[in-house]
């Protein structure tokens, strides 16, 4: 659950949300995605380094350059969660119906009477 939390944790920043939407469409140095926030480059990478903890995005370095990727497969334990709290909630809601149903076609049938 600890990593969930991370995932969870980065996606909750609107930032960091803008990196990744960046780095679906591929591959990209730190200076390129920092250039399109208005930050102060330490406070930019503060954000990096939270991607890389929740393993969301992996960079390397290349002589002077670091680049960031984008590592899908990382977000799929935050998709899995979400797909199992759907169904849950869905199953609820659809016995919900039913007893709302149930409830009023019995008001309807006693209200004949």
């Amino acid at each position: 659950m600890a990593h969930l939390d991370r995932i969870f944790h980065s996606l909750a920043d609107s930032t960091r949300r803008a990196v990744i939407a960046q780095l679906a469409i591929g591959p990209a140095s730190i200076s390129d995605l920092a250039q399109r926030h208005h930050m102060a480059l330490p406070s930019f990478m503060k954000h990096i380094r939270v991607l890389e903890q929740s393993d969301i995005v992996v960079s390397r370095k290349s002589g002077r350059v670091r680049m960031c990727e984008l590592r899908p497969e990382s977000l799929k334990t935050a998709q899995g969660w979400l797909e199992s709290e759907r169904r849950t909630w869905e199953t609820r809601l659809n016995q919900l119906d039913t007893f709302v149903e149930n409830l009023a076609a019995k008001d309807n049938a006693d209200g004949n009477r």
